[in-house]
């Protein structure tokens, strides 16, 4: 009933087995390889299910929601609001450490090994973000900028939840923000589509071209 998370499973038990193979566990065909096997007698993944992009909050919105979010208490608003104020993935934020930001240089480097595409990603911090970031309290022993109440990572479904409480969580998603924010980059700014593209740290498909950028 969840294709995406049958084709992940799937992968899974792909590359577990070829490591199997590759160490001498085991012998013989992957059962679960996809090219020349599977995809035989399975139909493809886009065949099953259509691709639904996350719901995202239209942009002449983000306003009064950003004032209603303020006024939330907590851990969980905040990182939302951050999550927000700079366009990066859910668990980009969630996973932030104060060691990886510069409040006076007001850049947050976020190393390549949290980053979906593996590189380094620099965020410049925007004067609400540097706001958000001073009101923050300090926890001993803990270096999250938004840990829990036990000193770990906040959860994704946190962080949907404070769309739940605000009863919004049918319009809109946490990851769908990044999609408010480059129809918002695209429709009210000049910002040229490659500077957008990279502050969403997107990978270029085209190899060429992401070897000259």
């Amino acid at each position: 009933t969840k294709t995406e998370t049958a084709t992940r499973v799937r992968q899974r038990i792909e590359a577990v087995l070829s490591w199997a193979s590759v160490h001498g566990h085991r012998s013989g065909e992957n059962p679960a390889r996809w090219k020349g096997n599977l995809d035989a007698v399975l139909p493809a993944p886009t065949k099953v299910s259509k691709v639904e992009h996350h719901r995202a909050m239209p942009m002449d919105d983000m306003h009064d929601f950003m004032l209603a979010l303020e006024k939330r208490k907590g851990i969980a608003p905040r990182c939302l609001a951050f999550v927000i104020l700079t366009a990066v993935r859910s668990g980009e934020a969630r996973a932030a450490t104060w060691d990886e930001i510069d409040l006076a240089e007001k850049v947050w480097t976020i190393p390549g090994d949290r980053m979906k595409a593996g590189r380094e990603h620099r965020v410049p911090l925007s004067a609400p973000a540097v706001e958000l970031l001073e009101a923050l309290p300090r926890f001993a022993g803990c270096n999250l900028i938004f840990p829990n109440t036990q000193g770990r990572k906040l959860s994704d479904a946190t962080l949907a939840a404070v769309l739940k409480r605000m009863k919004l969580h049918e319009t809109a998603t946490v990851h769908g923000f990044r999609s408010t924010f480059r129809d918002w980059a695209a429709e009210r700014t000049s910002t040229p589509h490659h500077v957008a593209e990279m502050a969403l740290a997107h990978t270029i498909k085209n190899h060429a071209e992401a070897a000259y950028r």
